[in-house]
């Protein structure tokens, strides 16, 4: 399996990226050409699909891209194109959001997601996702420590994953304001 390739940039597409790596030029399926300038060196980090006629590489940035991708590849009726995509068109925190709120609409936005498919990712995925960091949300000490006590308090971690990434998007400046803030969350979550 391959998992990441360092190379440098021989050519890409808005498709594709060819890297040239000790003169083995690899072709990968990433659909990210503005991260990419030609002839700079860069890693990436690559899933390896297996199909009757081809072995495909698709390829991400980062590692928690590559994560969410193989989260869902794993729902029913998405393929690795599909799920490239949807990565391409959207930062990872609104897809997770849209999953986490059951967003239906934002998700059929997506290149070859119906409503069937949309609902099917939410299903699949829907408190599944939110322990992938990404560089964009960053836990910081007092977050994490009120996480810690909300999972003191008795909420189980599902509940707090539930929650996680609009916790993340608040500007609490102490642990007892996103304590406050978490209780208060988990509280309307639960129709109280």
């Amino acid at each position: 399996m391959i998992t990441f390739i360092r190379g440098k940039i021989y050519e890409f597409s808005a498709e594709h990226v060819i890297l040239d790596n000790n003169g083995i030029g690899y072709y990968i399926n990433f659909y990210r050409p503005e991260l990419l300038t030609l002839g700079e060196t860069v890693t990436l980090f690559t899933y390896q699909h297996f199909r009757d006629d081809a072995t495909v590489l698709y390829g991400f940035g980062d590692k928690n891209e590559l994560e969410i991708f193989q989260k869902l590849i794993s729902v029913k009726g998405l393929g690795p194109k599909t799920a490239s995509m949807i990565l391409s068109r959207c930062k990872t925190n609104d897809l997770i959001m849209a999953i986490e709120n059951g967003d239906v609409q934002f998700l059929k936005r997506m290149p070859s997601v119906g409503t069937k498919t949309a609902q099917q990712i939410i299903l699949d995925l829907k408190g599944k996702l939110i322990e992938i960091t990404t560089e964009d949300s960053a836990v910081n000490l007092e977050l994490q420590e009120a996480i810690e006590g909300l999972k003191s308090l008795g909420y189980k971690a599902f509940e707090i994953n539930s929650i996680k990434a609009q916790l993340i998007k608040m500007a609490c400046q102490s642990t007892r304001e996103y304590l406050s803030e978490g209780l208060k969350l988990l509280n309307k979550r639960s129709g109280g």
